[in-house]
């Protein structure tokens, strides 16, 4: 009797050879001991967590405020920092000699002495009297330090008697409106400043070189129309 042929395997039917292969790839690799696991994890060495210092307390500054110690700049620093003063005063001279006092002011005073003069600042005007005197100022009938509580501001004011060098022989009598403390402050600087050049003209050049009789033109720009103010615009919206 003839054998029959054995039919190829039809499409679609997994053959015994082809289980194998895939129930080989599908059993799972046998996981390494956790014994072992944890042995390598022991070895390896973690670094101990070191707390850093203050950050940048080993840095060497090389700007120091002003009235700060120096002592810790080496060499090198100190005398680039000194080279850098010298650069600077080297193309400013004159900016030294502003905090010095006038040595050629020759001012009268008489017993009789008045001199009077009027300055403005913003819509502030003051109008100031100097005669002789120790150094008291008068503003409006009250002292200097009730009237401008600020340093600041009394600073300012002091500045045109000081750089003449009759910060303790005259007496500031003035009167004051309008404006702000800020603005009053710049006016009575700008008034006395004036009053000073009534009482010796040779200090015009000095004092113009120093700001004193410039009246500052800044004042409050007008609002336009259409808008809230000098510039600010209502909020757009598109819808």
């Amino acid at each position: 009797m003839n054998e029959l042929p054995t039919p190829p395997d039809e499409p679609g039917v997994p053959s015994e050879s082809a289980d194998a292969d895939s129930a080989a790839a599908a059993s799972p690799v046998e996981p390494e001991p956790v014994a072992e696991i944890e042995q390598e994890i022991e070895e390896i060495e973690i670094a101990p967590r070191v707390k850093p210092e203050i950050p940048g307390a080993d840095l060497i500054p090389d700007i120091v405020p002003e009235g700060g110690d120096m002592l810790h700049l080496d060499a090198e620093a100190l005398a680039a920092a000194e080279a850098e003063a010298e650069e600077a005063r080297s193309r400013d001279p004159d900016r030294e000699e502003d905090t010095q006092p006038i040595a050629d002011a020759a001012i009268d005073l008489a017993a009789g002495a008045r001199y009077r003069a009027t300055g403005k600042r913003k819509t502030a005007v003051a109008r100031v009297i100097l005669k002789p005197g120790t150094g008291v100022y008068t503003v409006n009938g009250k002292t200097l330090a009730e009237f401008f509580p600020r340093p600041t501001l009394e600073r300012v004011i002091r500045q045109p008697l000081e750089t003449v060098g009759y910060e303790e022989r005259m007496d500031v009598v003035a009167k004051l409106h309008g404006g702000g403390v800020s603005a009053q402050a710049g006016a009575l600087r700008h008034g006395i400043s004036r009053a000073l050049i009534e009482a010796d003209p040779n200090l015009r050049g000095e004092l113009k070189r120093r700001g004193f009789l410039t009246r500052d033109p800044r004042v409050k720009e007008r609002k336009k129309a259409g808008l809230k103010k000098a510039r600010k615009r209502p909020q757009f919206s598109k819808r």
